[in-house]
């Protein structure tokens, strides 16, 4: 009867019927995440026999170091770590954040003004739904990370871009400016430096200047701020350590990109309390707080010293030439200053669609590369390679190209 049982479900059909209870209209505009639908083509590609070299997603493919994994082994064999944890995080863990922030970015904070996160993307929809109404605008960055404007559709606010200068994708001060003076309604504000995709580095001119910009208007800024400990040109920069920044800026860090443990989901947003109280009242309702000895393993990893983030920079360094190489032999065009894990580079001149030229090398090569309209219309000439395969796997590329 068993065995009867699964052949049916077996046997069902991939496209059944249309549901009979609509979708919420909140999602009505909001697409299935590119990297989602792409994974799965991918994946179809495979199966065919092809061996698709995926250049295109941030997934670190480099471990923690081995104390950080057995510090996680030696808190989950204590029977008292396996139940809810608090949603606030241990103070232990917060105390652990806290004092990175003194020796990364020499900004002073105290374990009520952080709060830990399931990783900080978690945080972008969390930060949303406690700041946003409907009708309320957010101003996302243009380029930009697709989930900022996501979160604001589905709070069934409006998302208003603001451009960036292709000069050095910095904001473009007289349109942000006169999108302040013309819209009301405007709450939040997303910021992102070193900014994913480009690799502009951060700014302490920009930070300040849109602090300025916060009081002024009185909006929240968010900034998000995982790729600071990644190829790094100089000192990381916190907008937190701007005059004033705590009155009107939250930041969003996560240990994803910096320790190499993305799977780990560990993140957080640290800031005046009263904003992180009110993402609390959005958090405390979806989750349950995060599993003890991850936060355990968490602490371990965040008093790594500086030395072992260089070590992992010098193996990005070499991936990154490897990966100028591939780029050369596609005939773009590349640019510094980059940072982080990404490499942002142009079109060859004869090609005009980001997106008609990364599927061709997925097709022809396959390779698979991320256009830059993923990150919005101004990146319909550009392509971004990640940093995030093993350097055998670049040559590889390479050498199809070839």
């Amino acid at each position: 009867m068993e065995k009867k049982s699964q052949k049916t479900l077996l046997s069902l059909p991939r496209n059944l019927s249309a549901m009979i209870i609509p979708k919420a209209e909140r999602i009505k505009d909001v697409e299935e995440y590119y990297f989602s639908k792409k994974l799965h083509q991918i994946a179809e590609i495979n199966r065919t026999g092809a061996d698709v070299i995926n250049l295109g997603i941030g997934s670190p493919d480099l471990p923690p170091p081995l104390h950080v994994i057995e510090s996680l082994y030696q808190s989950a064999l204590d029977p008292l770590h396996h139940g809810y944890q608090g949603y606030k995080g241990t103070p232990e863990f917060r105390a652990a954040i806290a004092q990175f922030y003194q020796s990364i970015y020499k900004v002073t904070l105290h374990t009520e003004e952080v709060l830990p996160l399931l990783g900080s993307k978690e945080g972008v929809s969390y930060v949303s739904w406690a700041f946003l109404n409907q009708k309320d605008i957010a101003l996302v960055p243009e380029l930009g990370y697709p989930a900022y404007k996501a979160a604001a559709k589905l709070c069934q606010a409006n998302a208003i871009a603001y451009s960036l200068t292709e000069k050095n994708w910095q904001p473009d001060w007289n349109i942000l400016e006169n999108i302040l003076k013309t819209e009301k309604n405007i709450k939040l504000l997303w910021l992102n430096y070193p900014h994913m995709p480009t690799g502009a580095p951060a700014s302490y001119e920009t930070f300040e200047r849109v602090i300025a910009l916060a009081h002024q208007h009185k909006f929240l800024v968010c900034h998000d701020n995982p790729y600071s400990l990644v190829l790094p040109q100089r000192s990381p920069i916190s907008i937190l350590s701007v005059p004033k920044a705590k009155e009107v800026a939250i930041e969003l860090n996560s240990m994803s990109k910096s320790h190499n443990m993305a799977g780990w989901r560990i993140g957080w947003v640290a800031g005046n309390p009263q904003y992180l109280t009110a993402i609390l009242q959005v958090k405390s309702n979806v989750d349950s707080g995060m599993f003890r000895a991850v936060q355990d393993a968490a602490i371990e990893a965040l008093a790594l010293p500086i030395e072992w983030h260089h070590e992992r920079n010098k193996e990005y360094s070499i991936r990154k030439e490897l990966v100028i190489q591939l780029l050369q032999k596609l005939g773009c065009s590349y640019q510094e200053p980059q940072e982080g894990m990404f490499v942002w580079a142009k079109l060859p001149p004869h090609a005009s669609d980001a997106e008609k030229f990364a599927d061709s090398i997925l097709e022809k090569y396959h390779i698979f590369i991320t256009p830059g309209t993923v990150f919005g219309e101004k990146g319909r000439k550009y392509v971004r390679i990640s940093l995030c395969s093993p350097q055998q796997r670049i040559i590889q590329a390479i050498n199809r190209i070839n």
